[in-house]
């Protein structure tokens, strides 16, 4: 395992316990937020959904901060499928170092199908309804400065006055395919930091959509 933070070493017994209580069924990553573009450096029973050392985050914005249910660095409970249709049921929790910034997340998936015989005994343990009640809303604030922080680590320390044209697209491409430009302001930051305007993110994220 490489990690540029090693305080998240700390939480590989975490991960194997939770492995180990509910079975092979159950996978647990971990994440180190500060390298976005390869976020996973630990995995155990990743046969769950394939996920593999060096890969990205895939639900952090779009399930995780968005979701209504997110509230104390957490969203349990949320429904993702497989690449070959399986049904998962995930939760994530966000890791925090000691100056109180969000280095990374630790993700549970359970893989509801292999579970399907026993489904009418663990009902509730299963349940994946949908929200009913509007929860306490999380704090926008909140969010906004982890996906911030996101940007900065995604687009780092790179040399963005020399950066060529294409090489600023595929950095925009990786940000809204992880739902980055969903949260309010994160075009108008992407921009300053690429030095382009505003326009010019809008026109590449068209041109990203057309060639889906």
């Amino acid at each position: 395992m490489h990690s540029s933070n090693n305080h998240l070493t700390k939480y590989i017994p975490m991960a194997d316990m939770i492995a180990a209580t509910f079975g092979k069924h159950c996978e647990v990553v971990i994440h180190d937020l500060s390298i976005p573009q390869n976020s996973v450096i630990y995995a155990v029973n990743n046969h769950v959904t394939g996920r593999q050392i060096g890969q990205s985050f895939d639900h952090l914005i779009k399930q995780v901060l968005l979701s209504k249910k997110f509230k104390g660095d957490m969203t349990a409970n949320y429904k993702t499928m497989t690449e070959d249709g399986r049904e998962v049921k995930s939760s994530t929790a966000l890791i925090r170092d000691d100056s109180n910034e969000v280095i990374g997340a630790l993700c549970v998936n359970v893989d509801l199908t292999a579970m399907g015989p026993m489904k009418a005994f663990l009902d509730e343990f299963l349940s994946t309804a949908e929200e009913t009640q509007e929860p306490e809303s999380a704090p926008v604030e909140n969010v906004v400065e982890i996906v911030d922080n996101l940007i900065e680590k995604i687009i780092g320390q790179a040399d963005t006055a020399s950066m060529k044209r294409q090489e600023k697209i595929r950095l925009i491409e990786f940000m809204e395919a992880k739902g980055v430009f969903l949260i309010k302001g994160a075009i108008d930051k992407v921009a300053d930091r690429l030095g382009i305007s505003k326009v010019t993110v809008y026109s590449y994220l068209d041109e990203i959509k057309k060639r889906k």
